[in-house]
């Protein structure tokens, strides 16, 4: 065997312990890397971190006290396709922050400080499949139309949170939902409320932990599960009248009262103005005649 067949050992672990150097090199500080994931789960990271592979698919952030996700650097990870942000810090607004992970099919932000769902928060993110934001008891406000690009959404949990009210439109216009999570939330189960309880009744999407699905106000059905309170509210908002609906109903009765008394009042001056302009012809027909 020649020299130049033999095998070099030596060659061999250089090259692989320089591969391997460089892949240390390339993976963010306290974290873990491996083949297309980054773990950075519970290392106490006050901020998003520095040098990630720009190859990264998987990237967990989990269990930290990040307070901002920052859209530039995230739009270097364009192939991103797992995200998991749970049991941090973030909040307040993040609009356009996701404007440039196109490809990501798993978003979690439980578990954080989130204050608001508006159209630009997720709406670049027309591959997602999975999304929670459970556990985000400042979480007060999604707007009608926050879903309407994420039309391939199969998993959404909001429980836990501090909404009071869901435009049945939300939800309902998603063609393929299939898990919603609503337990444990403010439910405010009044008239507006109704078409959405009505919607959950009538529709094919399974919702977890449904004996917690519950209002929390009124007084009257705090407590009781939203399917329950169907027939209640169908009784109360359709056959009942609130305050606002006597006043209402006293303007009209009195608008039509005064506009009949004025039209009975104007036809009687006009039969009267009719009569006395007849009668006074007939005067005039007659002093004729006798002149005549």
């Amino acid at each position: 065997m020649s020299p130049s067949s033999r095998p070099q050992p030596l060659s061999l672990v250089f090259l692989l312990g320089m591969g391997m150097a460089s892949e240390r090199i390339n993976c963010p500080s306290r974290c873990t890397c491996q083949y297309l994931e980054v773990n950075c789960t519970g290392q106490q990271l006050q901020q998003f971190p520095v040098a990630i592979p720009l190859d990264t698919r998987q990237l967990i952030l989990a269990a930290n006290n990040i307070l901002f996700l920052p859209a530039v650097e995230l739009s270097f990870l364009a192939d991103l396709v797992y995200l998991d942000c749970r049991r941090n810090l973030l909040g307040d607004d993040l609009d356009f922050t996701f404007i440039g992970v196109a490809k990501l099919v798993y978003l979690d932000l439980s578990f954080n400080n989130l204050t608001q769902v508006t159209f630009s928060t997720f709406s670049n993110l027309l591959s997602l499949v999975v999304l929670k934001i459970s556990d985000n008891p400042n979480l007060v406000a999604i707007e009608k139309a926050a879903f309407t690009n994420n039309t391939w959404l199969r998993h959404l949990d909001v429980s836990r949170t501090g909404l009071t009210f869901l435009d049945t439109s939300t939800v309902r216009d998603l063609p393929n939902l299939r898990f919603l999570g609503l337990s444990d939330n403010l439910w405010h189960c009044n008239c507006s409320f109704l078409d959405f309880i009505t919607w959950m009744t009538e529709s094919n999407v399974h919702f977890p932990d449904a004996d917690n699905i519950t209002c929390y106000t009124p007084e009257s059905l705090h407590g009781q599960k939203m399917p329950v309170v169907e027939v209640q509210l169908h009784f109360s908002c359709l056959t009942q009248l609130y305050k606002q609906d006597y006043i209402f109903l006293c303007l009209v009765g009195f608008c039509m009262f005064f506009a009949g008394t004025m039209a009975a009042w104007l036809a009687g001056i006009c039969v009267v103005i009719y009569e006395f302009h007849t009668s006074k012809g007939e005067e005039e027909e007659e002093e004729e005649d006798t002149v005549t």
